[in-house]
């Protein structure tokens, strides 16, 4: 016999549907569509209940872990498998909360002037130039730390006589490995849909980790018969 709907109003008291969901959380994740809401459910981010008609219904506590698994994705660019655990783990601790440093105390990435850069990575400006003709550094009126850590490795490979010239195939590759990656995903990067943008976020970064895994070993089986 099919729940009367007295029944059904009464266990879903208090209880958001995905319409809800979505209008409370659609300000701060724009993104947020019902299809990512079911990918994030069939992900283990969220588990809601459910009514005898099949209706899905999220608790405050579904939308807390909505908000912070939404938040540690956009933020900290984590995998899914990633931030499942973290908020298992949290949610077992009674801490959930703490995963998420206070917004007043976070601070924003540092960009970093032309003449910042150059003292941040002990570097000299015809080395910067040098890379930034060969294209291992792209041009720009403000750099990120990625930046730093890139001009840092120029300088230490340069006390070698390894100069940015050297390094643009390295680029290059780089660039090759991305589109190999996009070859691979290209049948979910044609789809529009919010579930397929959010597989292709966790692929992505997969891939290109066990590209870098195989690209490192053949590095070390080339240096082992070079070294033999």
């Amino acid at each position: 016999m099919a729940a009367s709907p007295a029944r059904e109003r009464s266990a879903s008291a208090g209880l958001l549907s995905i319409g809800q969901v979505l209008a409370r959380l659609t300000p701060e994740f724009p993104d947020l569509t019902s299809s990512k809401l079911r990918f994030l459910e069939v992900q283990g981010i969220v588990s809601p209940s459910r009514t005898d008609s099949g209706y899905r219904k999220f608790s405050a506590a579904d939308i807390e872990r909505l908000r912070l698994g939404l938040t540690l994705q956009r933020d900290h660019y984590l995998p899914l498998s990633v931030i499942r655990e973290q908020l298992d783990e949290a949610d077992a601790g009674g801490e959930t909360t703490s995963l998420l440093p206070p917004p007043s105390i976070t601070p924003a990435p540092r960009r970093y002037r032309r003449d910042e850069l150059l003292a941040a990575a002990g570097a000299g400006p015809q080395l910067l130039n040098d890379a930034i003709s060969t294209g291992v550094i792209t041009a720009q009126e403000s750099y990120q730390e990625t930046t730093v850590t890139l001009l840092r490795g120029l300088v230490a490979l340069d006390r070698h006589g390894i100069e940015p010239r050297h390094l643009r195939s390295l680029r290059q590759g780089a660039e090759r490995e991305v589109a190999l990656i996009e070859s691979a995903m290209s049948s979910l990067l044609r789809r529009t849909d919010a579930t397929s943008r959010a597989k292709a976020s966790e692929l992505a970064p997969e891939l290109a980790t066990r590209i870098d895994e195989v690209r490192s070993l053949f590095v070390k089986d080339a240096l082992s018969r070079v070294l033999s």
